[in-house]
């Protein structure tokens, strides 16, 4: 048989507001106003101001560790602004604590959460999200279902799921795209490429030239945006929501930017990333070119992001204030919160706090030989 060509496939990148905080009027059409753009700005800026503290506090000890989202805001923004707020499901990783907040999740429950107090994790009912994931890529398989439940029951909502490219490379990764796309659900996978899976660049980590690729094996829409640009994440989300549910199943987001801060605060990028490509993407940092973006329009100045860096320390230091003044937990939670109905041994053991095992009796059957010969 003659050869011929069975499948051809382009990526498109997506962007809309450059560096230099230059629009492309076309493209930016009906996306985002003037004044939800200086609305999701002051987000920035203020959770920017968050991530600084949250450094601070696990440097003097206060809280055990915690994973800088700084440079990513405008990805984390840009999609959670375009999911509908009380219908649609967020399904996050660990760097889009903006989205999370936009959505209802009350800020110190993240501080919670890496101070070591699992009611970090209790997330409310009227809050459409999952607790962060810290395994890498297990949360994508949880989306999948959530998406395939809203399809059964024929509810018109979505889930978007976030996570870096280095979760790409997981098996559980290509098990939900592949449960996802066969099944048709309403979800959209939303990859933030930030360069790095943890020591590991991207192009030491995978051969396909783009993250968004990875989509076509799975027949799901695939497209790179620019993201440290708000404008084009948003464009992109929208469109994929819009499309999931009008039943057109899942897409595949690869949003590039970059993680300015070390992979943890139990990390020293400096011990493997170049200071150049640091510097590099320090100039693409998104709070920059969306203030010259801004200032153009002639709704910044410098007056106003001082009041809004004031704002930002005010509601800072009331929910660290929040976080570290909530009452210690009861050792009871243990029991209380996993057991339905304690069993008589465990509730011994919860109101006396001590254990009452066969362990601490040597007298006991299975245990005398033992004890006669330790004696």
């Amino acid at each position: 048989m003659p050869k011929k060509t069975v499948y051809k496939a382009t990526i498109e990148h997506i962007q809309i507001l450059d560096e230099d905080g230059k629009l492309d009027a076309s493209l930016a059409k009906n996306t985002l106003t003037d004044e939800e753009v200086a609305f999701l700005f002051e987000q920035m800026v203020i959770w920017r101001h968050l991530d600084e503290v949250a450094f601070k506090l696990q440097r003097s000890g206060r809280m055990g560790t915690y994973p800088q989202n700084k440079g990513q805001e405008a990805a984390a923004l840009g999609s959670g602004f375009a999911a509908k707020k009380g219908t649609d499901f967020l399904v996050p990783c660990y760097r889009e604590n903006a989205a999370l907040f936009l959505h209802g999740l009350a800020p110190h429950m993240i501080l919670l959460h890496w101070m070591g107090d699992e009611r970090g994790n209790q997330i409310p009912d009227n809050v459409n999200c999952t607790p962060i994931s810290i395994p890498i890529g297990t949360q994508m398989l949880h989306a999948t279902g959530i998406a395939w439940a809203y399809k059964i029951r024929k509810e018109p909502r979505c889930v978007v799921t976030y996570f870096g490219d280095g979760a790409t490379s997981e098996g559980d990764f290509h098990e939900a795209m592949n449960f996802a796309s066969t099944l048709e659900v309403p979800c959209v996978f939303f990859c933030q490429n930030n360069q790095w899976a943890i020591s590991v660049p991207r192009e030491v980590q995978m051969a396909s030239e783009t993250v968004a690729q990875k989509a076509l094996a799975y027949g799901m829409p695939g497209v790179q945006v620019d993201g440290n640009d708000m404008f084009a994440v948003f464009k992109a989300t929208r469109d994929a929501l819009d499309r999931a549910r009008k039943g057109g199943g899942p897409t595949f987001i690869e949003a590039v930017t970059y993680r300015l801060a070390d992979h943890t605060t139990a990390d020293d990028a400096k011990r493997y990333r170049d200071v150049k490509e640091v510097e590099a993407w320090t100039k693409k940092d998104p709070i920059i070119r969306h203030r010259k973006f801004l200032e153009s329009k002639g709704l910044w100045s410098d007056k106003k992001h001082a009041e809004i860096e004031a704002k930002a320390k005010k509601i800072v230091d009331e929910i660290i204030k929040t976080a570290e003044g909530i009452e210690k937990p009861s050792p009871a939670d243990i029991f209380n919160y996993t057991f339905a109905e304690i069993p008589e041994q465990l509730r011994v053991q919860r109101d006396t706090m001590r254990t009452n095992s066969l362990g601490q009796d040597p007298s006991q059957t299975g245990l005398k030989a033992q004890h006669a010969h330790t004696r």
